[in-house]
């Protein structure tokens, strides 16, 4: 094959394109789909990848941008609110796993720094991949998602500390602790002076970017400010990861962490999957067949003992043992950032050959089993321990106790759901809620409230619920993925119960309708209609015409409200969201004198809200209503469909390829 860096980039991407497509079609996360790719297409598989430092060095910046990332998402209040958790478990966990596997490795006569490292290796576990899971089960309020989540936490702030370490084991065993001290000083030195400094700086600096409305303005300053302290960082002879760590910490502070965050989130990706490339280069298959006695003991060792720390460490918190192994199931692979501090100690040749391997190959299968752990711990949790097991009959045995008829069950009890309860309370309609957090269901179940902790998304549960008895159900989770789920659910054991649903606004309604919702009510539409109709009654109009008007926009099912005009480019919007366009068509565009009909917008995914004439508007205008000059047209779509609607109205045939794309 040529040697083509142009080729090996499109030999590369198609692969990733494929196995990516492939993989999420087998519901696996992608990360399956880069080390793949790295293995098939790296120096001990096709070697078409010749060059890879190079693809190394890119790969860095990926490591970059998920320490940025983590740094975005700190949030001192979070960790104070959970510390007990995050501090006490969370330390617990990875200092306790850090030493056991350094004991073994120390036994086994790797040397203590090689132990320290394959210790800080196996104390991670995978962030992104239990985070996923545990929200898609609804299972983040729950008590081992709460204790997953709060481990998590402090496994990747521990990172911080080990990329600063590793480097510095790397040094002469003599000069070790003067430059172990040197490291630590000089760390503790640069981020307090960048977090002192920087705060009073970025703030103000990210808003007068911001002022300029300008998207591309905004990225590339976030790249600066996040590159710029990488390098400041770096060339203090510490991480660059350490620098784009204090980076996302400085913006978490400013009005502008979630649009910054979905602003880098597919460029990290991208780069995240580079890396993870590179990683899944170093795998020699012929090495790890060959190792793999040995890989399946490292592996069982990952597994058995993460667990039993997890769970004694949960035990030492008074935590049930369902819920106790629960937590050692969830967080027993190896995880992300385990892969980065690999990399960091393979680039400093701080881990034999005849160790890397296998630890990689134990790694990689680990990460295979996660999901089996991730979706099957209840299941697992319940067969093996049986007090856990007679806890949740006996949950399911309470609900079925109240043996409710005509009744309404709320799945969610926040303040969505408690505001429903209150008023069915008023109207003496009885009701039984379903929630995940066990602290708001302890507290309501003291107060008197009906009440369970259980998944509404459970058909066990919704049957113990009394579904076929009930009047309706209402689904208040702000999630449409979990409302959903739990509608699907619903809707297929009781086809005809009434099934309502609570939505942000109105572009997640038919969402949920498709999934079985009967009524959507979107919080945004209605808020705007409630304030209309106070407006309108504090103007005079009589009660009476303002609830016939309220009646007929609901019945209308919101059209009124679909779709609003945009400004500038802002942080916080979704740029991908249905939004209104007021296209004229002055005096030379193509579509006039055609009738709406002749032009088929809706085939190019927008509809004609309203039509603008000599200073008059008309809502919704008739299919044979032709167009004049000067004209005004409305319409309703996705940016790219307005996009292509705009080009075909003024210039029709000549809007060339981009409209016939969109129109097919």
């Amino acid at each position: 094959m040529p040697d083509s860096s142009l080729l090996i980039v499109v030999v590369l991407l198609a692969t990733t394109v494929v196995l990516v497509g492939l993989l999420k079609w087998l519901r696996l996360p992608a990360i399956f789909a880069y080390l793949l790719t790295g293995v098939l297409l790296g120096p001990h598989a096709l070697a078409l990848v010749p060059d890879l430092e190079r693809t190394r060095q890119l790969a860095e910046f990926g490591v970059v941008f998920l320490m940025f990332s983590i740094g975005l998402e700190f949030s001192p209040a979070q960790f104070m609110a959970m510390r007990r958790l995050v501090f006490g478990m969370g330390s617990l966990q990875v200092l306790a796993s850090l030493l056991l596997f350094l004991a073994i490795a120390t036994f086994l006569g790797l040397g203590w720094r090689s132990g320290i490292i394959v210790g800080g290796i196996l104390a991670m576990s995978s962030t992104a991949m239990v985070a996923r899971v545990l929200s898609e089960k609804m299972e983040t309020a729950s008590r081992h998602g709460r204790i997953a989540i709060s481990i998590l936490l402090f496994q990747d702030l521990a990172v911080v500390p080990l990329l600063v370490l590793i480097p510095a084991l790397a040094g002469d065993r003599a000069a070790l602790p003067a430059a172990l001290a040197l490291a630590a000083l000089k760390a503790a030195v640069i981020l307090l002076v960048l977090l002192v400094l920087g705060r009073p700086i970025v703030r103000p600096w990210f808003q007068l970017v911001a002022q300029r409305k300008s998207s591309e303005l905004f990225m590339l300053n976030v790249l600066f400010v996040t590159l710029g302290l990488a390098w400041i960082t770096e060339a203090a002879g510490l991480s660059l990861a350490l620098g784009a760590f204090v980076a996302g910490m400085l913006i978490a502070e400013t009005a502008y962490r979630y649009q910054v965050e979905a602003d880098i989130a597919a460029f990290r990706d991208i780069l995240l999957g580079l890396f993870f490339i590179t990683i899944g280069m170093l795998v020699d298959l012929h090495q790890i067949l060959a190792d793999f006695p040995e890989i399946l003991v490292i592996l069982v060792a990952i597994l058995v003992i993460k667990g039993i720390v997890v769970w004694a460490s949960c035990r030492l918190f008074a935590f049930e043992q369902g819920v106790a192994l629960r937590t050692a199931l969830v967080l027993a692979q190896a995880g992300e950032f385990g892969f980065v501090l690999l990399s960091l100690a393979n680039q400093f040749r701080l881990l034999p050959a005849a160790v890397l391997q296998p630890l990689l190959g134990a790694m990689l299968l680990s990460l295979v089993l996660a999901p089996i752990f991730l979706e099957h711990n209840g299941w697992i949790a319940q067969r093996l321990v049986r007090s856990y097991r007679r806890g949740r009959e006996r949950s399911l045995r309470a609900i079925r106790s109240l043996q409710l008829k005509e009744h309404v069950i709320l799945c969610g009890y926040g303040r969505v759901g408690q505001s429903i309860a209150r008023v069915l309370e008023e109207e003496g309609i009885p009701y039984l809620a379903l929630d995940l957090d066990p602290s708001r269901v302890r507290q309501a179940q003291s107060a008197g409230e009906s009440i369970f902790f259980g998944d509404a998304s459970r058909r066990d549960v919704l049957q113990a619920s009394g579904l076929a008895e009930a009047r309706a159900l209402v689904v208040t989770f702000g999630d449409v993925a979990t409302s959903r789920r739990v509608l699907a659910v619903a809707s297929e054991l009781q086809p005809r119960l009434p099934l309502l649903a609570r939505a942000h606004d109105d572009s997640q309604i038919a969402a949920l309708e498709a999934a079985g919702a009967d009524e959507v009510v979107p919080e945004v539409t209605e808020g705007a209609l409630m304030l209309a109709s106070q407006t309108l009654l504090q103007l005079g109009f009589p009660l009476s015409q303002i609830l016939r008007r309220v009646r007929r926009f609901r019945e209308e099912r919101y059209r009124v409200f679909r779709g609003s005009f945009w400004g500038g480019s802002e942080p916080g919007e979704d740029q991908g969201s249905p939004r209104l366009l007021s296209v004229s068509l002055g005096d030379t565009g193509w579509a006039i004198g055609k009738t709406l009909a002749e032009l088929n917008l809706p085939a190019l995914g927008v509809q004609v809200t309203a039509l603008r004439r000599q200073g008059i508007r008309g809502r919704d205008p008739a299919d044979t209503m032709r167009l004049r000059a000067d004209d005004v047209l409305v319409i309703f779509g996705d940016p790219k469909s307005l996009q292509a609607a705009q080009q075909w109205l003024l210039e029709g045939p000549d809007a060339g390829a981009f409209v016939t794309q969109n129109r097919e």
